[in-house]
C-alpha cells in the first residue's frame, strides 16, 4: 500500500478483468469477444474518418450517433446516452440515481463490476440471492430500496429474465430508478429499450462491445426517460464531455446501420452456442440456459480448478470465478466453430481421464 494512497483508495477492492497472457498465443474464451471481425463497413468508417479533422474536439453530444440509435430503437435523440463503453455509463448511473441513504440492489451472483462501483461511491448495497438454477427471483426484489440493477441475460450465469418478471420489479418501484443491463440481449434475448416511454423509472443499459464485435472500441449506449439521460449528462459533464472521439463516433454509427451483418453473424455465434451445449452435455457437462454469446458450465467428477489449468497449458483460456456458489463452474465465450472444436476435443480427454 502507497502511503500517497487516500483512505477511499486503500478500501478499494477493484474489478478484475479476463486475464490476458502475452506469452503465447490462446484461443481466447475467457473475455466473451465476439469471434468474428466487425462490419467491413466499420472498417471504411474509421478509415475515412482518419483525417485532418483529428485535430477538433469530437461532437461532446454524438447527435449523428444518437440519432441513428433513435432510429434504430424508435425512440427519439432525447431518450438516448452514449459513453465510452458500458461500464462507464453504468459508473455515471450509479453517480447520478443512487445514494448512499438507501442500499441498493441485485443478484449475489453477478457482474462483479457492481460491488465495485458501489464501495467506489460510498453507496450501501444488498445482494439478493438467485435459486439453485441461478435465476432470479423479481418478487425479492419488491422491498424498499433505493435503486435495483438487474443485467438480463446475467454474467456470469447466462440466465434471461423474462419481460413479465421485469414488469413485476418496475411497477414495485416506481420511485427508484430500475437499471437493465443489456450486455448480452442481442444474442436471443428481448430488449426492454422500448419500454422507456412507459417507464420513467427505466434506464436500460447496452453496448458495442458484444453483438457488434467493437470492444476495443469502447461504445455503449443507454436508453430512458429525457429526466434520467439529463442525470447522465450532468455527471458526464462535470467529469468529461469528451467521452467518444471521432473515430469511435464513424465506426458505432456504421456498425448500427448494417443490420444485415450484425444479424449474420449474431446467427452464426448462435447456432455455436447450440452445438457447443449439446456437446457439453453429451460428456457429462451441466450447461445453464445461455441467452449470451457465453456458457456456464459444471462437470460433476472434475473440478473446475483442474479443468480450468488444464485448459490453460493446452492454449485455451476460459474464466473460473473463485467466489461461493460458482467456484465448480466455468464461464466460457463462444469461439468460431473450430476453436469450440478444440475445446470439446480438449475437454473429452480431461474428462476421459476420470
Amino acid at each position: 500500500m502507497s502511503k500517497y494512497w487516500n483512505e477511499l483508495t486503500a478500501s478499494l477492492v477493484p474489478y478484475v478483468p479476463g486475464e490476458q497472457p502475452k506469452d503465447q498465443r490462446y484461443i481466447k474464451l475467457n473475455t466473451n469477444e465476439n469471434p468474428y471481425p466487425p462490419s467491413p463497413k466499420v472498417i471504411a468508417a474509421i478509415k475515412d474518418a482518419t483525417n485532418a479533422d483529428l485535430r477538433l474536439y469530437p461532437d461532446p453530444n454524438c447527435d449523428q450517433l444518437r440519432d441513428t440509435l433513435a432510429d434504430y430503437y424508435r425512440l427519439s435523440k432525447e431518450q438516448i446516452f452514449v459513453g465510452n463503453g458500458s461500464d462507464e455509463i453504468l459508473a455515471f448511473a450509479f453517480q447520478a440515481f443512487f445514494s448512499p441513504n438507501k442500499a441498493i440492489l441485485f443478484p449475489d451472483i453477478t457482474y462483479t463490476f457492481y460491488p465495485v462501483y458501489a464501495n467506489l461511491y460510498g453507496l450501501r448495497y444488498e445482494t439478493i440471492p438467485t435459486d439453485d438454477e441461478f435465476n432470479i427471483d423479481a418478487r425479492r426484489f419488491c422491498i424498499p430500496n433505493g435503486g435495483i440493477i438487474i443485467p438480463n441475460p446475467n454474467a456470469p450465469t447466462a440466465r434471461f429474465m423474462m419481460t413479465e418478471q421485469l414488469k413485476i420489479i418496475l411497477d414495485a418501484n416506481p420511485d427508484q430508478v430500475v437499471l437493465v443491463d443489456e450486455a448480452y440481449i442481442d444474442f436471443g434475448g428481448d430488449t426492454v429499450a422500448t419500454w422507456v416511454t412507459e417507464y420513467p423509472n427505466l434506464l436500460v443499459v447496452q453496448t458495442l462491445s458484444k453483438s457488434r464485435s467493437l470492444a476495443g472500441l469502447r461504445v455503449g449506449m443507454a436508453f430512458g426517460h429525457p429526466d434520467l439521460i439529463e442525470g447522465l449528462n450532468r455527471v458526464k459533464n462535470s467529469f468529461n464531455s469528451y467521452t467518444i472521439d471521432r473515430l469511435a463516433l464513424a465506426g458505432a454509427v456504421a456498425a448500427i446501420e448494417d443490420r444485415a451483418y450484425f444479424d449474420e453473424t449474431n446467427r452464426k455465434v448462435e447456432s455455436t452456442i447450440q452445438w457447443t451445449s449439446e456437446a457439453l452435455k453429451s460428456i457429462g457437462f451441466r450447461v445453464i440456459e445461455s441467452k449470451a454469446n457465453f456458457v456456464f458450465i459444471s462437470h460433476p467428477l472434475v473440478t473446475a480448478q483442474e479443468i480450468f489449468h488444464t485448459l490453460k497449458g493446452r492454449g485455451i483460456l476460459v474464466r473460473h470465478f473463485n467466489k461461493p456458489r460458482i467456484d465448480q463452474y466455468l464461464r466460457v465465450s463462444i469461439g468460431t466453430d473450430d476453436e469450440m472444436d478444440t475445446f470439446i476435443s480438449a475437454l473429452k480427454d480431461i474428462v476421459s481421464k476420470h
